[in-house]
């Protein structure tokens, strides 16, 4: 059933008060709570703020800069200039003033356009254009953010939209060296003591197959799989089912699909594409999933082929879905397909 609006968020600040951080001072609101929105193409060019670092795409140097001025290490934003979800990361997230100040206290911000033309040279000291450094690291959704450490390791990725309250975690888990000793879905546990919501019905939907899930694709089907992993009293859920998920153009991909829903922290039996036993809970663990709906697909041997794990809205969606559908992951990959589109 669809449910109103969440009754509970997670309470990250239980986390952030005992390290005693400018980030334990903003609780999660209903602020921060992921809403409905037209992320077709905008209109308008999205012009970087004067505190990105636009230069000469020489990320070793940008990061030795960074080093020199204190920080803990570099931000690589890929991005488009149309993209909506670029627009929301800049329009709701860096204008509110803890993450600004946190970012930019911590990080420099260097810009990749997925689609230029001028060359990079890479932390591993490659040279190439900005679209095959964006191919090269998967960054199949835009705004996609690669946190580099004091070395030049990378300490997190994100790829896609996340809501204020998981992108403040998300600054925090690498400046403060929380990366070192555990997963990013861990610590975000560990600020709400259990990162589990009160039950709540999960919204259904008439493709969803049922209970027991083996989804055993070591004899292959001959249909990709779609896995939905969700949780009780989850707004950005609702949001999903209520609005991308209720439009027939979407609907209709999922008849030539096989899908699941599964609860992410249920301990609901589980086999995997790749025929391990298992709980909904610890797979969604082994996977790394910390945000909900994700929404993962496999090919019709069980190898994984994308995963949607930020916010998502119809057009992101229907482009997924469209790329699984017509198969074109059997010639090339998510990134290489959307530059052909684009052609």
């Amino acid at each position: 059933m669809l449910l109103s609006i969440a009754r509970s968020l997670p309470l990250l600040c239980g986390l952030w008060c005992a390290a005693g951080t400018v980030l334990a001072e903003t609780m999660p609101s209903l602020a921060d709570s992921v809403e409905a929105f037209d992320d077709f193409p905008r209109a308008d060019a999205l012009e970087y703020p004067d505190w990105f670092k636009l230069g000469f795409l020489d990320l070793p140097v940008d990061l030795e800069e960074a080093i020199a001025q204190g920080k803990q290490g570099l931000i690589v934003y890929f991005g488009q200039q149309n993209c909506a979800y670029c627009h929301k990361l800049l329009e709701e997230n860096f204008v509110l003033p803890d993450i600004l100040e946190y970012t930019q206290r911590h990080f420099d911000l260097v810009p990749i356009d997925i689609w230029g033309a001028e060359e990079v040279t890479t932390l591993d000291g490659e040279v190439m254009s900005e679209r095959d450094f964006s191919l090269r690291e998967n960054t199949n959704f835009t705004p996609s953010l690669l946190f580099y450490n004091r070395d030049g390791e990378l300490a997190l990725k994100l790829r896609g939209y996340y809501p204020p309250y998981q992108f403040r975690a998300a600054l925090e888990y690498v400046a403060d060296g929380h990366y070192q000793r555990e997963s990013f879905r861990a610590y975000l546990a560990r600020g709400e003591g259990r990162m589990v919501f009160e039950p709540g019905d999960l919204n259904e939907q008439p493709f969803f197959t049922r209970p027991p899930f083996n989804l055993d694709r070591r004899f292959p089907s001959t249909r990709p799989l779609a896995v939905f992993f969700e949780q009780g009293d989850c707004h950005a859920c609702d949001v999903l089912h209520g609005y991308a998920l209720s439009e027939p153009a979407i609907i209709r991909y999922f008849a030539d699909f096989d899908s699941v829903q599964l609860d992410m922290w249920s301990d609901v039996p589980v086999v995997t594409p790749a025929g391990e036993r298992t709980t909904a809970r610890a797979w969604a663990a082994q996977l790394g999933l910390f945000y909900a709906p994700s929404i993962l697909f496999f090919d019709e041997g069980g190898t994984e082929l994308l995963r949607v794990d930020s916010v998502v809205s119809f057009y992101r969606l229907d482009n997924v879905l469209n790329y699984i559908a017509t198969k074109a992951y059997l010639n090339e990959s998510f990134g290489a397909w959307r530059l052909s589109q684009r052609r």
